[in-house]
């Protein structure tokens, strides 16, 4: 059997009729066995995400302000689900249980998570599966981090004795018998976490776009998706802001070799996107995968002759901004000069202090300051087999009349990164995707 793991996200098990398309896909193949629920997400645009609620709530209680009507909202809201599914399913009982412990001061952790909670509950008894609460399978120490060798052990163990169950993501607990929380979009990770113990054939991860695209759609008009993308590929991009999974995800199934299919519960029948390891990988010489970028970054480059012989230069700027809890991003460089490029919210006020600091201790020749760089990552892994794959990137963003300010390649080539003036982002972006797709 090719046992699957699926896992909903919000959007999909938004309200009764998302819930009964998942029921669709479910029963349409015998092989999902597994299956992972988000909390009720956004039902229309300016709706509120069930989690959001739970959070509002906490900050309600923690600020001694009334949060009856807003826990009323979220009751209404899942007393809705169970009567337009049909159900027998007792839920005001469990959310008045759920209520009488929040007014105890229960942790936010244990709030948040009453969203996953209580769609597990709901889904389990629509499709007739069995129900297993994660804390009891799934594990963090007694510093709040994961403990994947006791989970591992425990899901393996528990799930041979369910043939068909339903697992709320997002949470476990930690020693003490207290819920902890991953961070959000967590539900991602106990999915992955489920299809590497069970050594799933493949984890499907079910949400409101049908894959990956090649750029974003708020800049191409209908981009082409992304039909298979390597597990190095996806977090080139995801970094530089193409977000359709939590990022972490990829660790349990990468390492368990298994891939990952990105779907659509509204259109089940489109195959999406299919994540997967890269010695598996054809390489596809003459293209790339995707394009992804993020505006706003600030680039201090520091010009110092005969830089390169200074020993310890380098490592006394990284000191400088460590000291500063400041991280970077790139550090682009050349035998008399060095580039910082960090994101311009990182600094708040700090640059000033930032370059006398340099300039004391570093004693640099100049240093000059860029600012509204936005930063456009072209990636993929053909791109180190294909000659002229760069010619035709800059010769693309030449004649958009875009000004290149900075240039960045990653060691495995995967990705060609360019910095230009966040006015012309946009227009980069739609030079490079035209000029390798369309």
């Amino acid at each position: 059997m090719s046992l699957k793991v699926a896992k909903f996200g919000g959007s999909s098990l938004a309200d009764a009729n998302q819930i009964k398309k998942v029921k669709d896909i479910i029963f349409s193949d015998k092989n999902y066995r597994y299956i992972v629920v988000s909390a009720p997400g956004k039902r229309y645009e300016n709706d509120t995400k069930i989690t959001d609620l739970l959070y509002l709530c906490h900050a309600h209680i923690k600020h001694s302000v009334p949060y009856n009507e807003l826990f009323d909202i979220i009751k209404n809201r899942f007393i809705d689900i169970v009567d337009n599914l049909g159900l027998s399913i007792d839920i005001n009982y469990h959310l008045e249980n759920i209520k009488e412990r929040i007014n105890k001061y229960e942790s936010v952790d244990y709030i948040a998570s009453r969203g996953e909670y209580l769609n597990g509950l709901i889904l389990a008894e629509y499709l007739g599966y069995d129900f297993i609460d994660p804390t009891e399978i799934i594990f963090f120490d007694e510093y709040g981090s994961f403990d994947a060798k006791k989970t591992q052990e425990a899901v393996s163990k528990r799930l041979q004795k369910h043939k068909y169950a339903v697992i709320p993501g997002f949470y476990g607990c930690t020693p003490n018998g207290k819920i902890k929380t991953f961070s959000r979009g967590g539900s991602d990770i106990t999915g992955a976490i489920i299809a590497q113990a069970v050594k799933a054939k493949v984890y499907e991860n079910w949400t409101d776009v049908s894959g990956f695209l090649m750029a974003d759609p708020k800049i191409i008009d209908n981009p082409k998706r992304i039909e298979k993308i390597t597990y190095d590929e996806l977090r080139e991009l995801s970094y530089m802001g193409a977000k359709v999974l939590h990022e972490d995800t990829i660790f349990p199934v990468r390492e368990a070799n298994i891939p990952v299919n990105i779907r659509n519960t509204n259109e089940p029948e489109n195959p999406g996107t299919i994540i997967f390891n890269d010695k598996n990988y054809n390489i596809r010489k003459n293209s790339i995968t995707g394009i992804a970028g993020k505006k706003d970054f600030t680039v201090i480059a520091i010009q110092k002759n005969f830089m390169n012989s200074d020993i310890g230069f380098v490592r006394k700027i990284l000191s400088i901004l460590e000291a500063n809890s400041i991280p970077f991003e790139h550090l682009p460089s050349g035998i008399d000069n060095i580039s910082l490029v960090i994101e311009s919210s990182k600094l708040e006020n700090k640059i000033d202090k930032i370059i006398n600091e340099i300039n004391k201790q570093c004693k640099p020749d100049s240093i000059d300051i860029y600012e509204n760089i936005a930063l456009i990552a072209t990636v993929g892994h053909g791109m180190a087999y294909t000659p002229g794959i760069a010619a035709k990137l800059f010769s693309a963003v030449a004649k958009a009349n875009v000004n290149v300010r900075m240039i960045d390649q990653g060691s495995s080539e995967i990705n060609i990164i360019i910095g230009v003036e966040n006015k012309d982002f946009e227009k980069a972006v739609k030079a490079i995707y035209n000029a390798f797709v369309n």
